[in-house]
C-alpha cells in the first residue's frame, strides 16, 4: 500500500495517504479536530477569507466543499500535477527499453527516482512547516516545467542518451519529493475541520485519476512521437502552476514560537511516538516494497513487451491496473464508514500475497491488469484510514515534518522492489518476479496480527493527542480510549486500545 501522493502518493493522499489521501466523507468527526460536544467550541476565532474558509469558522464548516475556491484551486492544480506526473513517468520506462532493451536499466532509473523522491521528502516536510507553502509549490512546478520541456526538445531530435534520462527522472523527482508533503500539508490551511474528511477523499480521487489517465496517455503519445508525453506534461506543469496563482487565501505557516526549534527529525520522533503509527509504517514499507506503483507497472510493462505488446497496448493495460485505485478512491467514504478498521488493515494486508500468487500463475495479459487493480483496490482506502489516524495524532504545526518522515518511510523501501523486479525479471522471467512479490507482501502482512491493530478505535477516539501536543495541557479522556492523553508529546502517548 502507498501512502498517496499522490503518489505516489501519497498528498496521501493522499497517504499519502497517501500516495496522498481520503478520508471517508463525512462518516465521523474529523480527527485532529478538538472532540468538543460544546457548540461553542467550533465558533471562529479569526477572520475568515471571502469563501468562508477560515480554520475553525462555523460558517465555513456549513458551507459545501465545491463552493470554496481556494481548495478547489488547489485541487485542480493537484490534479494537473499528478497527470502530468503519471504521464511522464509511464514514458520513461519505454524510452529506455525502446533505446537500450534492458529492464533492468528501466528498473534502475525508478529506483533512482523513488530514492530521491522519499529522501527529499524529509527536508519537504520542513521547508512545508516553514515557509509559504504555495510560493514552494509554484517553484517546483516551475523547475519541472523547465526540465521537461527541454527534454522533449532533446527527444524530439534524437539527442537522448540513459544519463540524459537518468538526470531528467531524478531531478523531477526531486521536485516530487518537496511539493508532496507541501501539497498535502496545505490542505488544513484551506479546509476547515469539519470539512478536512471530505476533503482528503476528493484528494483520493484526484491521485487515482491521475493513475488511471495517465498511463494510457502516455502510451499512446509516445506511440506518436516519443517525445509527446514529456511535452504534454511540461504542459501539465504550468497549468498546474497558473492554477496556484488563484489560491487567495495566505498560505504562510505559523511562525515559531521564542525558543522553539522545528528540527527535520521531529517528524520521525512523533511518528515513532505513536504505537499504532509505528506498526502500520512498517506494513506500509513492506508493502511498498512488493507493490509500488513503479515496481508494479514495470513487472506489467516488461511482460508486455516480452508477449509482444504494442505501446499502445501497454498503456491501457496500466489503466486497467489504474482502475482499482479510482474506484477505491470512491468506494473510500463508504467502505470506512461501514467497516471496522482492524478489518480493513487486515483485509487490505493479507491481498497482496493472495494477489501476487495468482499473478504468477495466470496467462494472458489482460487478467494481470484485472489482478493488479484488485491490489491497487486497498491504496485508497487503507491510505485514507492511515492519515486519518496520522491526522488525529499529530499536532498542526508538525504536519509537514511529520508527512515528510511518513512518505520518507513509506517510499525508502520501494526502490529496492523496483531494482528487485527489473533483475529477476531479467534472470528469471515474470513468474519469479510475482513469486517474490508474494514472498515479501506476505511477511510484510504480519504486523497487522498484532492485538494493537486488531482491536484499533476509530481515529476520532485519537484526536486529542494532536490537541494536547499543540497546547501542552492536559485534555480529557477521550471516550473509549483507556486514559487522559499526557500534557507533552515527550511521554508515551496513552489511549490506545490494545
Amino acid at each position: 500500500m502507498t501512502v498517496s501522493h499522490t503518489s505516489p502518493g501519497t498528498e496521501a493522499g493522499d497517504a499519502a495517504p497517501a500516495d496522498g489521501a481520503a478520508l471517508p466523507d463525512g462518516t465521523a468527526e474529523v480527527p485532529g479536530a478538538r472532540a468538543a460536544a460544546d457548540p461553542s467550541a467550533a465558533a471562529p476565532t479569526e477572520k475568515k477569507d471571502e469563501d468562508g474558509a477560515g480554520a475553525g469558522g462555523a460558517d465555513a464548516a456549513e458551507k459545501p466543499l465545491l463552493r470554496n475556491l481556494d481548495f478547489q484551486a488547489l485541487w485542480t492544480s493537484e490534479a494537473f500535477a499528478a497527470l502530468a506526473k503519471e504521464t511522464a513517468e509511464v514514458a520513461y520506462p519505454l524510452l529506455i527499453l525502446s533505446s537500450t532493451g534492458s529492464a533492468f536499466y528501466a528498473g534502475a532509473v525508478g529506483s533512482a527516482q523513488l530514492i530521491t523522491a522519499s529522501l527529499m521528502s524529509i527536508p519537504g516536510g520542513t521547508l512545508a512547516d516553514r515557509m509559504d507553502r504555495r510560493l514552494l509549490m509554484i517553484v517546483c512546478n516551475l523547475v519541472r516545467v523547465v526540465l521537461l520541456g527541454l527534454f522533449s526538445l532533446l527527444v524530439f531530435t534524437d539527442h537522448t542518451h540513459p544519463a540524459l534520462i537518468f538526470t531528467v527522472a531524478v531531478g523531477s523527482a526531486v521536485c516530487l519529493g518537496i511539493s508532496n508533503p507541501t501539497g498535502l500539508a496545505a490542505i488544513k490551511q484551506l479546509v476547515p475541520a469539519s470539512q478536512l474528511t471530505q476533503a482528503t477523499a476528493q484528494n483520493q480521487i484526484r491521485y487515482f485519476a491521475a493513475t488511471m489517465g495517465g498511463p494510457p496517455v502516455g502510451g499512446t503519445l509516445f506511440g506518436v512521437a516519443r517525445a509527446f508525453p514529456f511535452l504534454s506534461a511540461a504542459i501539465g506543469f504550468l497549468i498546474s502552476t497558473v492554477l496556484l496563482l488563484f489560491i487567495r487565501k495566505p498560505m504562510k505557516v505559523e511562525q515559531a514560537a521564542p525558543g522553539e526549534k522545528r528540527n527535520t527529525a521531529e517528524g520521525f520522533r512523533i511518528l515513532g511516538r505513536q504505537p499504532v503509527l509505528r506498526l502500520l509504517i512498517v506494513w506500509i514499507m513492506g508493502s511498498n516494497m512488493a507493490f509500488t506503483h513503479s515496481g508494479v507497472f514495470l513487472a506489467l510493462i516488461a511482460t508486455a513487451e516480452s508477449r509482444g505488446a504494442s505501446a499502445g497496448f501497454t498503456g491501457m493495460l496500466l489503466s486497467i491496473a489504474g482502475i482499482g485505485g479510482l474506484v477505491g478512491s470512491l468506494i473510500a467514504g463508504p467502505v470506512i464508514k461501514k467497516v471496522a478498521p482492524s478489518t480493513l488493515f487486515l483485509a487490505a494486508a493479507w491481498i497482496g500475497p493472495v494477489a501476487a500468487v495468482l499473478l504468477a500463475n495466470v496467462s494472458g495479459l489482460i487478467p494481470l491488469g484485472i489482478i493488479v487493480a484488485c491490489v491497487f483496490l486497498r491504496g485508497p482506502i487503507t491510505s485514507a484510514l492511515f492519515l486519518a489516524y496520522l491526522a488525529a495524532m499529530v499536532p498542526d504545526k508538525a504536519q509537514g515534518r511529520v508527512l515528510g518522515a511518513v512518505m520518507f518511510m513509506s517510499m525508502i523501501a520501494a526502490p529496492v522492489g523496483v531494482f528487485a523486479i527489473g533483475t529477476v525479471f531479467d534472470q528469471a522471467g515474470p513468474v519469479w518476479v510475482f513469486t517474490v512479490m508474494a514472498v515479501v507482501s506476505g511477511l510484510a502482512a504480519l504486523p497487522t496480527l498484532s492485538p494493537r491493530i486488531r482491536k484499533l478505535a476509530p481515529p476520532e477516539a485519537y484526536a486529542d493527542t494532536a490537541t494536547v501536543a499543540d497546547t501542552a495541557a492536559p485534555a480529557p479522556a477521550t471516550p473509549g480510549s483507556a486514559a487522559a492523553a499526557p500534557a507533552s508529546d515527550d511521554q508515551p502517548q496513552q489511549g490506545d486500545p490494545r
